[in-house]
């Protein structure tokens, strides 16, 4: 699986009060991508973004976080890829460190996983609700709106930001539609 990181500065989703300790899980971060794979694999995935709190000086060219990359901001991941059931966004962070929301992912698709091995489900009914709900992340052509209306991709950045008593969501918004628009 290759999978690609990308800064996700602000967690655009509810916060989770009372995250689980850094003790949750003892596997080895190898063991998290290999069961990640796996599962994104059984769904026939591809195009694997895992989102996680670093900044975008924190990621490598080759899309892997730097080795001398800053704690992320929040621990909170998002994972999406296209599958044979369309594009699957999942998100937590009920665990305080990042890995472990990877993990907590892996786990949670294994689960969905047992729901077509049992035959509870019909062709992969648990993925479509998801997919039908859209990504709840960033959204570009809500950014893009914001961009025009403050005359700028800087202008809409500084008048969006948290730290100017800016709406987070809009910021991630902003971002997602520099993003795409390949604006550095």
């Amino acid at each position: 699986m290759t999978a690609t990181f990308r800064a996700l500065p602000v967690w655009p989703y509810p916060v989770t009060p009372q995250r689980r300790s850094r003790w949750t899980f003892k596997a080895p971060w190898s063991d998290t991508l290999a069961r990640l794979q796996d599962e994104i694999r059984w769904l026939d995935g591809s195009n694997v973004v895992i989102g996680a709190g670093f900044r975008e000086a924190d990621i490598r060219k080759d899309g892997y976080p730097r080795s001398d990359a800053r704690e992320p901001s929040h621990p909170g991941v998002e994972v999406s890829f296209d599958s044979r059931h369309g594009r699957l966004v999942y998100s937590t962070d009920v665990c305080a460190w990042w890995q472990h929301n990877v993990r907590s992912i892996a786990l949670g698709l294994e689960a969905l996983r047992a729901v077509d091995r049992y035959g509870i489900s019909a062709r992969g009914q648990q993925y479509a609700g998801w997919a039908q709900l859209g990504a709840g992340g960033p959204d570009a052509e809500r950014g893009r709106k914001l961009v025009e209306r403050h005359g700028g991709v800087r202008a809409a950045l500084m008048a969006t930001h948290p730290d100017h008593q800016g709406d987070p969501l809009d910021f991630a918004d902003v971002q997602a539609y520099r993003e795409l628009a390949g604006d550095r």
